[in-house]
């Protein structure tokens, strides 16, 4: 599975509390170059303030790597997931080396698109790592739930789960514990797109890739405003001023509004 992503949504969602992807899908991907950096034992790549490129080796080896595209793919950044015994489950060091990642494409005015995807084979990713939770002190919870948030999609999809595709489905999906395919996914409205395996195994990233580079020739700044108009007009929907208005109109008074 590839998830594509702007680079200032990727870094809001790390700051918010919840994230903007539901649902469980599997979708076997991993891009045959991205396979060859693997096997090549690719380092952490953080760009420096000129636009090149650093490597750096992380505490737990290689747990996320980050490539920098160029040529015409200039722009996106390749998020690569590997942590392939423990079937990239999320650790703390896995957050705390996403949070960097992020941080730093947020400084480079030239990243456009960022796409995250799996390097381990038949995996994008199994949730929070348990083994890893389990040896957490009480302190450590917090913070880690905190920014993991945005990555796990069990955490809120009571919530989120329903406004994604209603509440008899979601009822269905949370009580039946059903693992549900790309071509469901996509049926349900889960994901955006369901594409057919091919024989290296990179299909959903070079589906991923093909967005990126439509999104990347538009104008930046045009996108950013037109993200943020959405991302704003969704937080409009849920909150008390909204529910005031309508009150107000069927009352056929001022509304008294709250800033709630």
């Amino acid at each position: 599975m590839a998830v594509i992503v702007g680079c200032r949504v990727l870094l809001q969602s790390f700051r918010q509390q919840t994230g903007t992807i539901d649902g469980v899908c599997r979708l076997k991907d991993h891009a045959k170059y991205l396979q060859n950096l693997l096997n090549n034992k690719l380092q952490y790549i953080r760009p420096t303030s000129n636009g090149a490129t650093r490597h750096f080796s992380s505490d737990a080896k290689d747990d996320l790597s980050v490539r920098y595209l160029d040529g015409e793919d200039s722009g996106i950044v390749v998020f690569g997931i590997n942590r392939p015994k423990q079937k990239n489950a999320i650790s703390k060091n896995l957050v705390n080396m996403m949070t960097e990642a992020v941080e730093s494409v947020k400084k480079n005015n030239k990243v456009r698109t960022v796409i995250i995807c799996s390097m381990v084979p038949g995996i994008f990713c199994a949730g929070a790592d348990l083994k890893e939770r389990a040896k957490m002190q009480q302190s450590e919870v917090g913070p880690f739930v905190s920014k993991a948030r945005s990555l796990i999609s069990e955490i809120g999809g009571t919530q989120r789960l329903p406004r994604a595709i209603g509440v008899a489905l979601a009822k269905e999906l949370i009580f039946s514990a059903r693992a549900i395919d790309g071509t469901e996914a996509k049926r349900l409205g889960l994901v955006s797109h369901a594409v057919e395996q091919n024989k290296s195994g990179d299909a959903a990233y070079l589906r991923a890739l093909e967005l990126a580079r439509e999104f990347n020739p538009n104008g930046p700044i045009a996108i950013r405003m037109a993200k943020l108009a959405i991302s704003q007009g969704i937080e409009v929907i849920p909150t008390k001023d909204r529910l005031e208005g309508l009150a107000a109109f069927k009352e056929k008074r001022p509304p008294r509004f709250k800033g709630e």
